[in-house]
């Protein structure tokens, strides 16, 4: 199911994986050659409130909660199906804990312009597909912010939903750019 932005979709499963895949783009570069190798990674954001809790990437492969574990970092893309992935435990996710960002960022600095059949899933924990965003499409930004994970108010039942965002954003290395994802944190 392709999402579009704002689109939201309960979470019935209480495991959920975030991967993500691209290739190089053929023609990216000076006039098509020499491209250089784009390493995209992918990081989850945990906040409560509008704070930072902890968050997963290539540098953090865990938050301290154990509910989100990044399995690896893949340098250029290459390779067929997901190039990294990332585990989220929705029933182990700390209590204050309201809102997981996730996102995938360009760690050299390119624009993902330079990336060609780019994509991120969420998949459940039988594996079956819940969601699939396209990346590539000329976003002129370094960074995505693909989806949110929102936990449900007890008022409203319990559980997560996820939002679909998929804006561009200006990150590069997670840690430096945490300001930059607190719009996303408002319902």
């Amino acid at each position: 199911m392709d999402l579009v932005a704002g689109q939201e979709l309960p979470l019935a499963s209480a495991r959920v994986t975030l991967g993500i895949g691209w290739d190089k783009e053929r023609t990216a570069g000076a006039m098509g050659t020499g491209a250089p190798d784009v390493d995209l990674d992918a990081t989850a954001v945990q906040f409560a409130g509008d704070q930072l809790f902890d968050l997963a990437f290539y540098n953090n492969l865990g938050t301290r909660d154990g509910s989100v574990v990044h399995l690896g970092d893949n340098l250029t893309g290459s390779g067929e199906g997901d190039d990294e992935q990332i585990t989220v435990d929705l029933g182990r996710v700390h209590g204050p804990v309201d809102t997981i960002v996730l996102m995938v960022s360009s760690y050299h600095g390119h624009t993902l312009e330079w990336v060609n059949r780019a994509y991120c899933r969420i998949s459940d924990e039988s594996g079956a597909e819940l969601a699939r965003f396209r990346i590539t499409g000329g976003v002129p930004q370094t960074g995505l912010v693909l989806a949110t994970l929102k936990r449900v108010a007890a008022e409203q039942g319990s559980g997560w939903v996820m939002r679909a965002v998929g804006e561009g954003v200006a990150i590069t290395v997670p840690t430096q750019g945490l300001a930059k994802l607190r719009p996303y944190l408002a319902s």
